[in-house]
Formats: structure tokens, sequence, C-alpha cells
């Protein structure tokens, strides 16, 4: 990996796996996206996509670097947006080859659980780095924005697509083509966020939330997780035909055999599918 993007493998609570903690780290620049930290982003994808041992992903941003003597200490900061200096001079085919295989869909198209832990600006590309996570959890003071109608643009990472899925087309149209910013609590009123908490509690309760999740069977959650998903692409009657089908498949398992046994039991399930 990059310097760009560091990764702590955290062991999973249930004693088998890891949650694998990935920090965008450009605290200098408030965590902006440019081209080395969407490489390597894509990469990590990749890594934990082939990695048996990982079991969720949560995604955040570097801490801000303590200010030189005299000076003001910055913002703290998830994604604060896309590096601006690399869109000075570009065309629309520059673009369209960075855009066409992004780390967005990289994020999105994972089929393990994806969290992101959000504290500080999360604008722009740092926004739809969040949406395209399953979970989102914030601290008090995260702010959140597609401010790029202010650049002369649109958002470009899937933005105007997910935040209608999670918010609604109103919130969406207001939030795109005003360009201003939210506050944590109003992410958490119209549905942006799961949970919103203290700074200090952040990773604490998302910690909590991942080491929950990453106790469960791994290939039923990437069954719930696909299942979920398309919702977004098909009307209720076709949706509610393929959850039936994928509930009925879950039942030739072994996992759904331990599962059923040990509740039986009551007793903690031993997942053969990790």
């Amino acid at each position: 990996m990059s310097d760009v993007l560091l990764i702590e493998e955290m062991p999973c609570e249930s004693g088998d796996g890891t949650i694998a903690m990935v920090t965008i780290n450009r605290p200098e620049k408030l965590n902006a996206l440019n081209q080395e930290v969407m490489a390597a982003i894509k990469e990590m994808c990749r890594w934990s996509e082939e990695n048996d041992d990982v079991r969720c992903i949560v995604i955040t941003g570097a801490k801000p670097n303590p200010p030189p003597e005299g000076k003001r200490a910055k913002p703290n900061a998830f994604v604060a947006g896309a590096d601006i200096t690399e869109f000075v001079g570009k065309k629309s085919n520059d673009i369209r080859s960075l855009f066409k295989d992004n780390a967005w869909e990289a994020i999105w198209n994972l089929s393990k659980p994806t969290i992101a832990m959000v504290d500080g600006f999360a604008l722009g590309g740092g926004c739809e780095i969040a949406c395209s996570c399953d979970i989102r959890i914030a601290s008090t003071r995260a702010v959140f924005g597609t401010p790029e109608i202010k650049l002369g643009l649109i958002p470009g990472g899937g933005g105007t697509q997910r935040l209608v899925n999670i918010v609604g087309l109103g919130k969406t149209m207001e939030m795109v083509m005003s360009g201003e910013t939210i506050s944590a609590d109003e992410a958490l009123a119209i549905g942006l966020v799961n949970h919103v908490v203290s700074p200090e509690e952040l990773e604490t309760r998302t910690m909590g939330i991942a080491q929950s999740i990453a106790s469960k069977s791994m290939s039923t959650l990437k069954v719930a997780k696909k299942t979920i998903r398309s919702a977004l692409e098909n009307g209720i009657g076709d949706g509610v035909a393929i959850e039936a089908e994928a509930f009925a498949n879950l039942f030739d398992t072994e996992d759904k055999e331990i599962g059923v046994q040990a509740f039986l039991a009551r007793e903690n399930p031993e997942w053969k599918h990790r």
C-alpha cells in the first residue's frame, strides 16, 4: 500500500478474522482525494476482497497533525473532497479515463461489509466515499456536503445517484444545487448517517458495530448485502422474489444449520464460513 492509505488489521472479538481499519492519510490536505489516494483505495479493495481474514472494512480519515508553534490547528476531516489542484487544465477526456474505474465504485462493489467513520469534513468526493459504504457513523463535528456546484461542476463519484437512495429526491436536489453543507445532527435526521456520537466515542461505537457484524457468517453477510442492494435496482415485486430465493438458498448452507442448532442449544455459533 501507499503512505497515503494506512491499514491496521484489528482482531475480531469472535476469535476469527480481522477488521480492516483503513485511514486516508493526507492530514495536511484534509485527506483530500488525489490520484495517488484513489489508486491506493482501489488496491485496498482488491486486497480486502481477496483476504479471507478480513471480515469488515472501516474507512476513516487521518487526524490533523499538531500545528507548528503559533499556528492554528487544521480542522478534523474524513475527506474534505477532491484535490482541486488536479482539476486545473483538465478536459473531459482526461476525466473520463480517471472516473471510468474509480475508488467510489471499488468500495461500493465490495462484497464485504463497509463502515464510514466520519469525524469532521465529508465534502464532495468525501461525502461520496461515505455514501459508497454500507453504514455511516459520524461524530458531532462531522459536516457533510456536495459543494461541486460552486466550481461549476456536479458530483462525479456517484453522489447524485446514491444520495437519492439514502436521503430522497428533494434533499438531494437541495444539497447538490445549493452546495451548502449540513451538520451531523441534520445528517442523522435525514438518514444520511446511522448514528451521531461525540468525537471521543466515535471509534468505540464504530468498532462495536463492526465487531457485531464481523461475528456473523461471512457467506451469509455477503448474501444479505447483495439482496439489500437489489432493492436499488428492482421494483418491490422483483426485489421480494429475489429475497425469497436468496433466503431459500441459505437453507442449503452449513452455516444455516450451525446457526439454528446453536440457537436451540443456547450457544454461540461456530460458523463454518467465517
